[in-house]
This record gives C-alpha cells, sequence and structure tokens, in this order.
C-alpha cells in the first residue's frame, strides 16, 4: 500500500517518517516551498521538525495532484482547513486516514465529516492518540488508535503503518476517537492555565479527572463508547497534553494564565493550536446534545479574555454534586 501524507508540518512529517520504516517510498505534500525542498534535497523539514534526519524515501511536493499516486491518504492538515484541502485533492474512492484533532468553525462538524463532505466516496478511519510528533520521528516507543468502520480496511491500515516503535490498536468506534483527540485539546488548555496561573497540582489533577468526565459524556451522547474515550485516543492522549510544554494547547493555556491575550500568543505562532479553535463551538456542540461542560466553558471564556482567577472561582462555586454527574 503506497502512502501519501497532506500536510508538511511536525506531525505530517513524522507520520511519513513512521510510513517510511524500512525504505518504502511515501509521498508528502506541504504547502510551504522550503519544506518541500528541504525534505528532497537534505532529507530534513528545518521548519516544523528541526534536528530529524527523515528517511531518504520520503519525496515531498507542493502539487495535491501528484497525491493520486498513494493508495491511501494520512490527512494531516490543520482541523480547520482539512475540508478544504480534500475538496482540492485527488482522492475518488482511497481511503482517508484522518490525524487532525479538531472540531471546525461554524459548521461544528466533526473532522470526518468534513471530509466525508469534501470526499463523499473515500472509506473514512481515524489515527489518535498520545503523540508528540519529536518523539514518534525519533522511534521512541508510540501506541495509537486506528479506528475503522470496514474491518478488512481497519486491518490493512493496522498493518501497513505498524512499525517497531509504533503500535496501532484497532477500533471500529471512528466517532469516540474523534471527539477524544478534539476535547482533550481545550483541556490541555485548561491545564496550561492552571500552570502559568500557579494554581497547583492538586488543581491539575482535578481538572483532568472531571475534564475527562466531560469528554466521556459529550462522546456517547454524539454516539461515542466510552472504553474508547478511556483508552489511547482519550484519556491516554489527554494525560500527555495536559501535562507538558510540549503541547502546543498546554503551552497557550500557560500564556493565558501568565495573563496574556489569547491573540498576542497565537499572532507569531507557525503551528496551530486546535484547541483555541474548537473550544467555543465544542460548547454551542454541547449545548445542543444537552450536555453540561463547565471545564470547556471556562475555556471557552479565557480564550474571550475573561480573568482567570474570577473564571476559576465560578468553578468552584458551582452547586456539590454527586462525582458522577
Amino acid at each position: 500500500m503506497k502512502i501519501g501524507v497532506i500536510g508538511g508540518g511536525a506531525w505530517g512529517t513524522a507520520l511519513a517518517q513512521v510510513a517510511a520504516h524500512g525504505g518504502r517510498e511515501v509521498l508528502l505534500w506541504a504547502r510551504e516551498p522550503e519544506v518541500v525542498e528541504g525534505i528532497n534535497r537534505d532529507h530534513v523539514n528545518a521548519t516544523f521538525l528541526a534536528g530529524i534526519d527523515l528517511s531518504p524515501s520520503i519525496r515531498a511536493t507542493g502539487a495535491l495532484a501528484e497525491l493520486a499516486w498513494a493508495d491511501a491518504l494520512l490527512v494531516v492538515a490543520p482541523a480547520q482547513h482539512v475540508g478544504r484541502v480534500l475538496a482540492e485533492t485527488p482522492v475518488g474512492t482511497r481511503p482517508l486516514v484522518l490525524c487532525a484533532k479538531g472540531i471546525e468553525a461554524g459548521t461544528k462538524a466533526l473532522v470526518g465529516e468534513a471530509a466525508r463532505a469534501a470526499q463523499p466516496a473515500a472509506p473514512i478511519a481515524v489515527l489518535s492518540g498520545p503523540t508528540f510528533a519529536h518523539e514518534v520521528a525519533r522511534g521512541l516507543p508510540t501506541a495509537v488508535t486506528l479506528a475503522c468502520e470496514d474491518a478488512a480496511l481497519r486491518a490493512s491500515l493496522s498493518e501497513r503503518l505498524a512499525a517497531p516503535h509504533f503500535r496501532p490498536y484497532a477500533s471500529a468506534d471512528v466517532i469516540g476517537a474523534e471527539i477524544g483527540g478534539a476535547v482533550k485539546n481545550v483541556l490541555a488548555i485548561g491545564c496550561g492555565v492552571v500552570e502559568g496561573a500557579g494554581l497547583g497540582l492538586n488543581a491539575r489533577a482535578a481538572l483532568i479527572a472531571r475534564g475527562f468526565a466531560e469528554m466521556t459524556r459529550f462522546g456517547i451522547a454524539r454516539g461515542g463508547r466510552a472504553e474508547t474515550l478511556a483508552g489511547l485516543s482519550g484519556l491516554g492522549d489527554l494525560v500527555l497534553t495536559c501535562s507538558s510544554t510540549a503541547s502546543r494547547n498546554f503551552s497557550l493555556g500557560v500564556g493565558l494564565g501568565q495573563g496574556r491575550s489569547a491573540a498576542e500568543l497565537m499572532a507569531d505562532r507557525r503551528t496551530v493550536a486546535e484547541g483555541a479553535f474548537t473550544a467555543p463551538v465544542l460548547v454551542e456542540a454541547a449545548r445542543e446534545a444537552g450536555v453540561e461542560m463547565p471545564v470547556a466553558e471556562a475555556v471557552a471564556a479565557l480564550l474571550r479574555g475573561e480573568d482567570v482567577r474570577a473564571v476559576v472561582g465560578a468553578l468552584l462555586a458551582r452547586p456539590l454534586r454527586d462525582e458522577g454527574v
């Protein structure tokens, strides 16, 4: 199975490195000419994944039409751009493995829904889990969820992407895998706020636990399974991104906790903190589904510029209740 990768950022490049294990040829599309040139000439992506020597079997292109070469496509464009990029890509009936995490602003569509709207004939799979790109690219041990409703396709994709350091666990729950990845980005911003504001480790642990309860409620309401949300693509990814400044979302939250504005923090970023776009949309979608998500609402309020102490105080002042509620 020949693999094409849509997106030349850190995560797309790391996945290309995984797919190229054993010298297998991989074609990576990047928007930035300097990324294409660096990969083809020097086998590096100095812009987004500096310090990693890439497999010489990875070839880069700036032309989406060239992806017609591939049998399956890993879609690693930012969540807000997946639909638009796929509409310009020759896909047809080839499988799309969605590797972006988020909810589309305006439409409130999950990435899979946006992909289906753009390419209705393409089978959909989702790859998600606790993955820092630089660790994956360096060959450090990593496990992910690979979700696809088609059992045969699920098995063939898992086998193709598996490597000695990269272990996919198969699932049929596409919705659950998507929601875990989208919601954890929002919660990671909240944990970063806790860090930046100096609120302590107790507060961070409480936010992770209560945030996971929100993720589970919302996921089940949208048709996901509790066991998926408790797995790699939900709880596993949540723990990783809520505990390290290597997470773009966590780093954004640290800045918010220190009193800086979201606009200021995001103005000079070449990489995207997806949770900033997802938070307000998630809050709207949760209200429509009748799901209470006070932690997500607090993060959305902080992104709007509300005072950290006031938002945290409002969370702590909520009526007491049983933990399972």
